[in-house]
């Protein structure tokens, strides 16, 4: 579809799979719309549970995104939502590989500055993938973590918490590493894990990747419960480091609940609003064209 005079004509969500090096991943394609297109963004949904807790809030900020003229694409890594593979069986650069693969067809499908939108977890891969695109790229952060490593052991400690209700939590942390550690699988809250897996996101780093092009922006966006938070020692220390790098770093602190790990699905309606104004903070160029064919 092409599209003159710098319009973009309206068109509805594309649902479709993507094929990867095994199997496919399921992909939402939000087509940009309105008069200005600004932009492409790929998003890179949380570890585990996360997921599912925050798939309301991926979908309300995709669409608003949209709205504001930029494409957004939202994959389903492998082992997740309805790609292909069991959780229990894929591997953090597995994860990595399927970003890139992703990136690949916005870039052909869809123009303009590219925006890596990471959630958690998901901001930790969104790094690491940009690190193997060769075009400069702009980050949305979205409760970024400074590392997997402390989000592991979180995640590990559920299924002592479930072996306690029984009785039996004695050393489960401990035996757990122990099996990862031996190249074993183990499972937690139903989620088979790799020692792959476990590896590679104990070993990522939310740093300024090595790029073949100069940095680009990054939005960093928190949410807390209370009206006047700021960014813990730890985040504030981490945008320091990108700063460092010569990126142009803006943080904020917006009023909202954990979504990601509420007990009912939430919604954060200040984190939407804040995150279309930051990709819109400076003037992008106009895009006289979109491409819709898969």
């Amino acid at each position: 579809m092409s599209i003159g005079s710098g319009l973009i004509a309206p068109s509805k969500l594309q649902a479709f799979y993507l094929p990867a090096p095994v199997g496919k991943r399921f992909c939402l394609f939000h087509p940009p719309q309105g008069q200005q297109f600004r932009g492409r963004v790929l998003y890179a949904h949380p570890f585990a549970e996360e997921m599912n807790k925050s798939r309301r809030m991926a979908a309300l900020q995709s669409r608003a995104l949209a709205a504001a003229g930029f494409a957004v694409l939202q994959v389903d890594l492998f082992g997740c939502g309805d790609s292909s593979g069991t959780f229990g069986t894929a591997t953090w650069d597995g994860w990595v590989d399927d970003l890139v693969v992703a990136h690949h067809w916005l870039q052909t499908h869809a123009e303009g500055p590219s925006w890596f939108w990471g959630l958690r977890a998901g901001c930790l891969l969104v790094v690491q993938a940009a690190a193997q695109i060769d075009e400069s790229s702009h980050f949305l952060f979205w409760q970024p973590v400074s590392t997997g490593k402390p989000l592991v052991q979180q995640f590990l400690r559920l299924k002592a918490a479930n072996e306690l209700l029984g009785g039996e939590a004695k050393g489960v942390v401990t035996q757990l590493r122990q099996r990862l550690d031996s190249g074993a699988s183990v499972e937690v809250a139903g989620y088979g894990l790799t020692s792959a897996l476990v590896h590679g996101l104990e070993a990522a780093t939310l740093a300024p990747p090595k790029l073949k092009h100069p940095p680009g922006r990054v939005e960093w966006i928190e949410v807390s419960s209370q009206p006047d938070a700021t960014l813990s020692p730890a985040s504030t220390a981490s945008v320091e480091r990108w700063r460092t790098a010569r990126c142009d770093v803006q943080a904020h602190v917006v009023l909202g609940p954990a979504f990601w790990q509420a007990a009912e699905i939430e919604e954060a309606p200040l984190l939407l609003e804040a995150s279309v104004a930051a990709l819109c903070r400076h003037p992008q160029p106009s895009i006289t064209a979109v491409r819709d064919d898969h």
